[in-house]
């Protein structure tokens, strides 16, 4: 998430959502949406926090993380992001699952294929 965000601009402190479930962050005029759904106990909770308004933003960014904790109550991904240990470095793979998915990874210029 730090990288991401430094990636964009952002030169705050990032802190983990883990007990606040959300962490917004405004970067360049637009929000990034950091949340960390390992300590939901239901997917109705996103509720709770807000979860429609902020995935009703079609301007900003959110990235989830446990989301299948969230199922049934999270938009349908635009992004699946995978990322793993690769030597000493890491291995990341991004796969489209939707149009705005593709678009992009293409301007990202990524080799990665879609996912439908």
């Amino acid at each position: 998430m730090r990288g991401f965000l430094r990636g964009l601009g952002y030169q705050g402190r990032v802190k983990s959502p883990t007990y606040t479930l959300v962490e917004p962050y405004e970067v360049g005029g637009g929000t990034v949406y950091h949340l960390d759904l390992y300590r939901l106990a239901d997917a109705e909770e996103l509720e709770w926090i807000g979860g429609r308004d902020l995935f009703a933003d079609e301007t900003a960014v959110s990235l989830v993380e446990w989301p299948e904790r969230g199922r049934g109550a999270l938009p349908p991904a635009d992004l699946e992001v995978a990322i793993g240990y690769l030597d000493r470095g890491r291995r990341v793979d991004m796969a489209a699952t939707t149009a705005r998915g593709r678009d992009v990874l293409a301007q990202l210029g990524s080799e990665t294929s879609t996912k439908s």
